[in-house]
């Protein structure tokens, strides 16, 4: 009798992205340009590239807050409506976009009280999430009486309330100091180890791609394509010393550095190409 373990069904994907179009008619932009990555369930991947080259919008289109013009998209091998529905992700902006009439308890418990959780539920909730980011203590507080940091932490506790399986991040530290976005940098990497959710991150910083990263994706000037794809590791994961003073997270930036430099370059000779016909 063979004793050999069945072999274990790959798991779904947490997003796919198909060739993947946006064309805004109105103003007679194409934003994307088929768009075409696949992220792992767990998998840490940041956007970076120009403003204006579709990061944003390739986000929204994930979360079905814009719909493409062409290709597909799937969430966990759902449609990105089915999975806006099942609430498969969280969500979470530049702005905190807390209420500030709501305690910070309130903002975190409001995705649970929409969908009618009862009070014994939403509380034992929160507080395991309060807890999670650090702010316990502040459960009774407004978000006017928390710094920047904190109430992006509370935003990050909202997204999580529901318990997705997939984050959705548009540069949530872009409006924060050094010192403060550093730090969230770290409490971000232990809360996704803590929930093992995959996450799909927008940023313009080269050093914050490569801290948070397993794999960065570059990508070029409008209409924003994919033209590389650099693999990271793991440096928030690093034991001794700061890894951001580390030879292989310089070395990194400078890969991801380079590539920025090469979509711009392939994409200005396109342009010239196209210019000489």
């Amino acid at each position: 009798m063979s004793t050999t373990a069945p072999e274990t069904a790959p798991a779904e994907p947490a997003v796919t992205l198909s060739d993947v179009t946006k064309v805004f008619d109105a103003a007679g932009v194409t934003a994307l340009d088929e768009v075409s990555l696949t992220i792992a369930p767990g998998e840490f991947v940041s956007l970076i590239g120009p403003s204006g080259c579709g990061k944003s919008t390739l986000l929204r289109i994930v979360a079905d807050l814009e719909a493409p013009s062409a290709g597909g998209v799937t969430v966990f091998g759902k449609s990105a409506r089915t999975a806006r529905l099942d609430q498969d992700y969280g969500i979470a902006f530049q702005q905190a976009g807390l209420l500030d009439w709501r305690t910070v308890r309130a903002n975190v418990e409001l995705p649970l009280e929409l969908h009618k959780l009862p009070a014994s539920q939403r509380r034992a909730r929160s507080d395991e999430l309060l807890d999670l980011v650090g702010l316990t203590d502040f459960a009774d507080r407004y978000p006017p009486e928390l710094s920047g940091g904190m109430q992006q932490r509370v935003a990050i506790a909202r997204a999580l309330a529901r318990k997705p399986a997939l984050l959705l991040m548009d540069e949530p530290f872009g409006a924060l100091d050094e010192m403060t976005r550093e730090r969230l940098q770290g409490e971000l990497l232990s809360i996704v180890r803590d929930t093992d959710a995959a996450v799909i991150f927008v940023t313009h910083s080269i050093p914050e791609a490569v801290f948070l990263s397993d794999r960065v994706v570059v990508m070029s000037p409008r209409p924003g394509r994919v033209t590389e794809i650099v693999e990271i590791g793991a440096f928030g994961d690093a034991g001794d010393g700061d890894p951001r003073e580390s030879e292989g997270f310089y070395g990194a930036i400078t890969r991801v550095r380079e590539a920025l430099h090469h979509a711009d370059g392939r994409v200005g000779a396109a342009h010239a190409g196209r210019d000489d016909r």
